[in-house]
């Protein structure tokens, strides 16, 4: 007799989309690499469904140097273009702008406090908000706190960076624990 595993209802059954809850959605992640690949992906995913970045994952981690924020910062002309007409990817002029312009902004920020890392993590005092969610409708879309860190992010010169998408990374990157009550992973990441 097999048991069934209760998972958070947004991941629903794709494959890839069941994997990344299990293995790093609201995972603590402090590797600045990873921290400045989530923030890329959340800006490209603004307006659009998360699975569809999700599928093209593969593709921005070849088209942007592996999240290799040291090399984005110094794109040019050329390699924008490159971006442009690259069909693996989404192809949005703006956001593959910002992600330029993002590379920028956090190098700026490591040089300030040492590290993204220690920046961002400071805004929950280096420890994962434990929220206690019990349906899916009860996760907000962005909080007080994703304003916030919004706000000084933009004025630190980061683009697409609104508290939807700042609200998104923290989720992702396990600033804070939104897995619902219910699910299997809820007290994993808490642990």
């Amino acid at each position: 007799m097999s048991e069934t595993i209760t998972r958070c209802q947004w991941c629903g059954s794709d494959p890839l989309y069941v994997q990344y809850h299990d293995e790093e959605w609201g995972v603590p992640l402090y590797d600045e690499q990873r921290l400045f690949e989530f923030l890329t992906l959340e800006t490209f995913q603004a307006g659009l469904s998360w699975i569809t970045v999700l599928r093209k994952r593969e593709n921005f981690r070849k088209a942007f140097d592996g999240f290799d924020y040291k090399r984005i910062a110094g794109y040019d002309e050329r390699k924008k273009e490159e971006l442009r007409q690259d069909a693996g990817i989404i192809r949005n002029r703006l956001k593959i702008e910002a992600t330029i312009t993002n590379a920028q902004a956090f190098m700026a920020v490591q040089k300030e406090f040492g590290s993204f890392k220690e920046y961002i993590w400071g805004f929950v005092n280096g420890k994962p908000i434990q929220n206690g969610f019990k349906k899916m409708t009860d996760i907000p879309a962005m909080t007080n706190l994703s304003d916030e860190i919004s706000k000084d992010l933009k004025k630190r010169g980061f683009k697409f960076v609104g508290s939807t998408v700042v609200y998104a990374h923290m989720q992702a990157t396990g600033m804070v624990n939104d897995h619902t009550t219910d699910c299997f992973r809820y007290r994993e990441v808490q642990a």
